[in-house]
């Protein structure tokens, strides 16, 4: 299992409690696809750096999963086809420790 965290941009034209659904929604299809959630962040309502489907602002949440590139990838269709989100980002995060063993190996 790979570490992962996505970002999750939802329409704040949206309810709160429909945003909620949705992000269940999303960590229910994760675990679907053997994906295992972690911590998730919620930032709340945020002013975009730029305008997506005419929003000014979106609701910010981060995800942190681990799974195989198959849940990744389950995950990245179902944000698509979420109504709800305005944009997401999924992200490999780099292994614990693997930062550490290339620095005492000797290798940048």
């Amino acid at each position: 299992m790979r570490p992962y965290e996505t970002m999750m941009i939802f329409d704040v034209a949206v309810d709160a409690q429909d945003i909620q659904l949705a992000l269940d929604r999303s960590i229910e299809a994760m675990k679907a696809a053997g994906g295992t959630p972690g911590k998730i962040d919620r930032w709340g309502k945020r002013t975009l750096a730029y305008e997506m489907n005419k929003r000014r602002e979106g609701y910010y949440v981060i995800v942190e999963f681990s799974g195989e590139p198959a849940t990744v990838a389950a995950l990245d269709r179902h944000l698509t086809l979420a109504p709800e989100v305005l944009r997401h980002k999924i992200i490999r995060l780099p292994e614990k420790g693997a930062a550490a063993r290339r620095l005492a190996a000797g290798v940048a």
